[in-house]
């Protein structure tokens, strides 16, 4: 945390300590500043309808307050913020996962005192629904977001992960669904060859075969330094202080994306115009949605064409099944020095492993 002054050091600890006096998730009538609360028409869907459910997000503070963007359903839901269990068990989120740019200033939306961001999402076309049951549902991006909420104009002011948890964690919904078909996209677009297109002009085309073969590298490099056993500080600013058994994941992971880049049938799509990098759908190894960020990022390097392409495969289940824990190098470094546990599962972390950029030992 930078603290610039001692007035924004007393602002941060007036939003915490507001923050720690309710806990919304035990109590949604609590006094927290952030109030998150879901609801649903019915509490019973057959297998023909969609899961609507209704979120509002309201500050119930008495100054303005600052979200990310993505951390919220405002523009729909672009990440796992739900916590899906049904009878007990969790359910996998389907949706898709996307490469982004550490925030800035333009990703946050603020919401003024007594204000709500109201939305509905269809949670049918983001989580497996396939198997009849009991299903219980909460709004829970604690452990996603350690700076999601920020006071008005006081850009450095970080909170806990407690802080966030009793921010933006929700009651629970408890509803009798019917299983359905897992929702998938553009099923009628398959993978057959090792590399294919959709969409793709032929400068692009070309861009992308370059792209891969640079990505195949980094990924050779980043296996071939973990089958030495270095744990150099390329390793723990990534990844965290030395552990063998999480090593060990890390070591597989790179592995397994190193044999993908070489070998599996790649679908690249140039479809989507988002100011995005690139996602992809876990389940649906190995399509690839390349997106406007992308496009002018440089071929190698950090945050680059190569270095996105590592990331966005070692989303895949069938690789390593990362999520996004953190977002940018100054978010993946903070996450390697307070909880390894979750950078050795952090996409960026495996992209700025492998880009190593400046060139650590």
């Amino acid at each position: 945390m930078h603290t610039r002054s001692f007035a924004m050091l007393a602002i941060a600890l007036t939003i915490l300590l507001s923050l720690l006096g309710g806990n919304v998730r035990a109590n949604p009538a609590s006094n927290a500043a952030i109030r998150v609360e879901l609801a649903a028409d019915q509490t019973a869907f057959a297998d023909t309808e969609g899961i609507i459910i209704h979120i509002a997000i309201s500050n119930q503070s008495n100054r303005p307050l600052k979200l990310l963007r993505w951390y919220t359903p405002v523009n729909g839901l672009e990440g796992p913020l739900f916590v899906v269990t049904r009878d007990g068990a969790p359910v996998e989120y389907i949706g898709a996962l996307y490469k982004r740019s550490a925030p800035t200033a333009a990703d946050y939306v603020t919401l003024d005192p007594g204000a709500s961001l109201e939305s509905s999402v269809d949670l049918a076309m983001f989580y497996d629904f396939s198997v009849s049951g009991t299903y219980a549902i909460e709004y829970d991006v604690a452990a996603l977001a350690l700076n999601t909420l920020r006071a008005e104009g006081d850009d450095q002011v970080i909170v806990d992960e407690d802080a966030i948890a009793a921010a933006l964690a929700s009651n629970t919904l408890s509803l009798q669904v019917d299983g359905r078909a897992i929702w998938t996209p553009f099923d009628d677009e398959a993978s057959i060859a090792s590399t294919d297109f959709v969409g793709c002009s032929s400068s692009r085309r070309s861009t992308l075969n370059r792209a891969r073969r640079k990505a195949s590298a980094y990924a050779a490099d980043s296996a071939s330094y973990l089958q030495s056993g270095k744990r150099g500080s390329r390793y723990t600013t990534w990844f965290g202080s030395y552990n063998s058994s999480r090593y060990r994941t890390v070591r597989s992971n790179f592995n397994k994306i190193s044999d993908a880049m070489d070998s599996a049938p790649v679908t690249f799509h140039c479809t989507c115009t988002g100011n995005y990098y690139a996602y992809v759908y876990a389940n649906r190894p190995y399509d690839i949605w390349l997106c406007n960020a992308f496009w002018s990022a440089p071929m190698t390097g950090t945050d680059s064409k190569a270095g996105t392409l590592v990331h966005e495969m070692s989303h895949f289940n069938v690789v390593a099944g990362t999520e996004d824990w953190a977002y940018g190098k100054s978010a993946a470094k903070r996450l390697a020095r307070n909880n390894p546990g979750r950078a050795i599962d952090n996409a960026d972390s495996y992209e700025y492993f492998a880009e190593n950029t400046p060139a650590l030992p």
